[in-house]
């Protein structure tokens, strides 16, 4: 009788056990971001990503684009204001302010170089920050911020 038991009190913990894992909450490990703009500048967005910073088109329509950073691991979306295919909460424009990206970079001053060279507006020059950060800013056509950064170790 007591086996009986001891064994039905183990059944019970391993099914118990097993409902919880089954049921507890699982992170999502698939996970992927990709940042839009709702903006009319898809034209100026193009040639400023594709031009300026070597991003890749991935695809491309009349009221939507898709690009790429250069190692193709991130993306950046923009699309057409008051489109008819979009949902009402797709169709306001981007108003250009309170939005910013950070680009992480293996080699921060020769980029800051090379845009130099191509006359690029430089919003914020390469400077070092106390935290760690070697960095400098510039911003695309609709006003998005734009950090280039390099990590560096911080500063004891």
């Amino acid at each position: 009788m007591r086996r009986s038991i001891t064994l039905i009190i183990l059944i019970f913990l391993w099914v118990a056990n097993y409902a919880q894992q089954r049921l507890s909450f699982k992170p999502y490990n698939n996970m992927k971001l990709n940042a839009g703009i709702i903006t009319d500048k898809l034209t100026e967005s193009k040639k400023f990503y594709t031009e300026i910073l070597n991003f890749g088109v991935r695809f491309e329509n009349e009221f939507y684009l898709l690009l790429h950073t250069p190692d193709g691991q991130s993306e950046i979306s923009f699309l057409l204001p008051d489109h008819p295919s979009q949902q009402r909460l797709f169709h306001k424009p981007f108003q250009g302010q309170g939005v910013y990206l950070t680009i992480e970079t293996e080699n921060v001053d020769e980029l800051y170089h090379r845009l130099k060279k191509k006359n690029v507006p430089i919003k914020i020059e390469l400077r070092n920050e106390p935290w760690g950060d070697r960095h400098f800013a510039i911003e695309d056509p609709n006003g998005v911020a734009i950090d280039l950064v390099q990590y560096t170790k911080r500063d004891e």
